[in-house]
């Protein structure tokens, strides 16, 4: 399955292997990781661009001693990152920041939009590797770049040994479930503290809970990184520890952490090609799915005020019939719009509207209108996805059966058990 996007997919085509970067919390140290793993890469001699789209706090740059360094913008449909080397290239929102204190207040249709530009202008040219530093959480950033990379490896996930960090980091394994990307394997850092002095360990933040939590979880667990406070220095000074420390045992951890990263499969071309849908088993021209999109002609893309409405709640559209999540959203009786509280995880009311007559291209539009922030879905042509896209709606297919009530709930609280996006007819 390849990103639906032209532009995006000519891109993405060059580069063999993507692979995110996911916390559960923030201060975990995810892009210390994300870029010590780009680096250990590098140095393994793989063409590698990490990307950076930590927008409220990308330290990219700063890690890699780099910031405040200009870009080569050719023009406006391409940007070159800077490159370190002949093997290593960085893209950070950091880059374009007039001053490194500038605050980025984007709501999500504008995340969506600046990452969509970055996979489809940045000329990475061939890549073996292209890691993606992603903000911690599961909100905006780490859903569009899961949808607009939908081929990607799969992600990397540091937490920390701490309980409050494991429940988080439990959310973000199921985030990738969810979304269809494999865990790759979790990363447990600041696991415990050796004085330099007397030698003597310390586990400040607890030690062995991202171990356990990944046994439990039935997912890798690629290693333990301690505090060290040579990364600090490092990280503050632009070097990454792994090449600067590289005899440490810590150095010696991040270079462990990478090699099941380097032992990843090759993937065909074609694979990164192939449309979306194709994976599904849908053709995407289905009655059902496609015809929304019907005539190859999507809509000019528009901005969408898909942040919380005033009253700090989402609209979540789930096609209906007989009560429950309809498989086709196409030919549904009825659209729930189940209003929700996601911070406090509550539905505070449910609206059925009655869709228009079916014609190619206009659910899309009328729920663009009507102020809809999420789709979820049981079956739907890629097509159909790219024209609810374009229009800054979040999608989630391949829900199962059930209660508009129960789906919003089980979305809100991490439960809601994804399978495939089948379409049948």
């Amino acid at each position: 399955m390849g990103p639906e996007d032209p532009k995006v997919a000519a891109r993405m085509k060059n580069i063999r292997h993507t692979v995110l970067v996911l916390s559960g919390k923030g201060g975990v140290g995810k892009s210390t990781v994300a870029v010590n793993l780009a680096v250990a890469l590098a140095a393994a001699g793989k063409s590698v661009g990490i990307l950076d789209i930590d927008f409220h706090g990308p330290s990219v740059p700063k890690m890699l001693g780099v910031d405040g360094m200009p870009l080569h913008v050719v023009d406006e449909n391409t940007i070159h990152p800077f490159a370190i080397g002949d093997n290593f290239k960085i893209m950070s929102i950091g880059f374009l920041l007039r001053d490194q204190d500038d605050a980025v207040i984007w709501r999500g249709p504008m995340k969506y939009g600046v990452i969509k530009q970055f996979l489809g202008d940045v000329e990475w040219g061939e890549l073996d590797f292209l890691i993606v530093d992603s903000p911690p959480g599961t909100g905006d950033e780490p859903l569009s770049i899961a949808q607009l990379i939908p081929e990607a490896d799969g992600a990397v996930i540091v937490t920390t040994p701490q309980d409050v960090s494991l429940i988080d980091v439990r959310k973000s394994i199921n985030f990738c479930h969810q979304l269809g990307v494999p865990v790759l394997g979790v990363v447990e850092n600041m696991s415990g503290f050796t004085c330099p002095h007397c030698g003597e360990v310390t586990d400040i933040f607890k030690r062995g809970g991202g171990e356990l939590m990944a046994g439990d979880m039935k997912v890798p667990f690629l290693g333990a990184v301690p505090i060290d406070p040579g990364i600090v220095s490092a990280s503050d000074d632009g070097k990454p520890y792994v090449t600067t420390f590289p005899e440490t045992e810590t150095g010696k951890l991040f270079a462990k952490i990478a090699a099941p990263i380097l032992g990843l499969p090759p993937r065909p071309a074609s694979e990164a090609t192939a449309p979306a849908a194709a994976a599904s088993g849908c053709s995407g021209n289905c009655s059902s799915c496609a015809s929304d999109g019907a005539a190859g002609a999507a809509p000019a893309a528009e901005e969408k005020e898909s942040g919380a409405d005033s009253d700090g709640l989402y609209k979540i559209a789930i096609p209906v019939a007989e009560g429950k999540l309809c498989m086709h959203f196409g030919h549904c009786e009825t659209f729930a719009v189940v209003s929700v509280d996601r911070e406090a995880k509550q539905v505070h009311g449910v609206e059925y509207l009655d869709p228009p007559p079916h014609e190619p291209g206009v659910l899309p539009a009328w729920l663009h209108d009507r102020g809809i922030h999420f789709v979820i879905a049981g079956g739907m042509g890629s097509r159909a996805q790219g024209l609810f896209r374009e229009r800054g709606i979040n999608l989630i297919t391949g829900a199962p059966a059930g209660t508009p009530e129960e789906i919003a709930k089980a979305w809100m609280t991490g439960d809601l058990e994804i399978g495939d996006n089948v379409c049948d007819h």
